[in-house]
């Protein structure tokens, strides 16, 4: 008798880190259910999917109660407006995300008795206090400022998260993601790398907020997906730092995207926006020893990926 397939079902799926999570649980033979509702997410990123009679889209909104007949193993929570300018254009919808749609997707979870993965954040720890930031370290965040909408979406989500694995014994994996980039990131989505790669691509000058001399890790999309599976497959609980420890200032940055995408664009600085985090780098000492886990893609190697991929899809 053929073994069943293991079924996961992913919030977000059609997102950017969704999406790539999607291809790699349908070449491990897996049932991938996708769960979006397109606010932020893209058809475009699972369309080449919808062949696989293993894959299923189900456009839904998880802050509404879902109800998913058969067996589920495993359920992760990737929805969420994830950029400054998502989050702040859909700041209502980002808190009920954060909170009654990590409590739906926690339901589901109890019930179908799956093992639930959070994908959390490094925003999680504000602008840092520490440096660089270990898991123990509980955050500096402005509950009431611009940000806060998201960074304590995804805090109470984390504390919910423990709470079910606590009273209901679920099997919890909570990843705190920093900065992550490469294909199929929306052009215009706010955050530092689609933003300089688009003003280098089209010649206009790269917007540098502040000084530029704010740091910023960046991990490629693939060495991020090989980390979440690591821990999904993992005995840990509680969160876990996955992100590229190299540390760069965003001056540092804007001048390798110019350099690299061969532009004549000059740098120009605004003001620093509102709660900005002056230093981000995250501790991944415990992903190395416990999941034996480490980013592998230069952030050159990383970049000219990127940087092709938004030439060949410049909307």
């Amino acid at each position: 008798m053929p073994q069943r397939k293991k079924v996961a079902l992913i919030t977000g799926g059609a997102g950017f880190l969704g999406s790539h999570l999607c291809d790699q649980l349908i070449e491990r033979e897996f049932k991938v259910l996708c769960v979006d509702n397109f606010i932020t997410g893209n058809i475009k990123n699972v369309k080449h999917l919808l062949k696989y009679k293993n894959f299923e889209l189900i456009k839904h909104d998880i802050s509404n109660e879902i109800k998913v007949p058969g067996s589920i193993d495993y359920v992760l929570h990737f929805a969420s407006p994830a950029s400054p300018v998502d989050y702040l254009n859909y700041p209502i919808q980002t808190l009920k995300v954060g909170s009654r749609g990590t409590h739906h997707s926690l339901g589901l979870a109890k019930i179908k008795k799956a093992v639930f993965f959070l994908a959390s954040t490094s925003e999680c720890y504000g602008d840092p206090q520490e440096h660089p930031q270990k898991e123990t370290y509980w955050g500096h965040v402005n509950p009431i400022g611009p940000r806060g909408v998201y960074d304590e979406a995804k805090r109470f989500a984390e504390a919910m998260t423990m709470a079910y694995h606590r009273v209901h014994k679920i099997d919890t994996k909570i990843i705190r993601i920093f900065n992550t980039y490469g294909p199929r990131m929306r052009v215009k989505d706010g955050r530092v790398v689609p933003n300089f790669i688009y003003q280098a691509l089209h010649h206009e000058p790269l917007t540098v907020f502040g000084d530029g001399k704010q740091t910023r890790s960046f991990c490629f999309y693939s060495d991020l997906i090989d980390g979440i599976l690591k821990l999904l497959f993992s005995g840990i609980h509680g969160p876990v730092n996955v992100g590229n420890p190299g540390e760069f200032t965003i001056l540092e940055f804007a001048q390798l995207v110019i350099k690299l995408s061969g532009t004549e664009s000059k740098i120009v600085y605004n003001p620093l926006p509102v709660d900005d985090p002056k230093q981000r780098r995250p501790d991944i000492t415990l992903a190395r020893e416990a999941l034996n886990w480490e980013p592998n893609v230069k952030l050159e190697d990383g970049l000219k990926q990127t940087i092709a991929w938004f030439k060949e899809h410049p909307r």
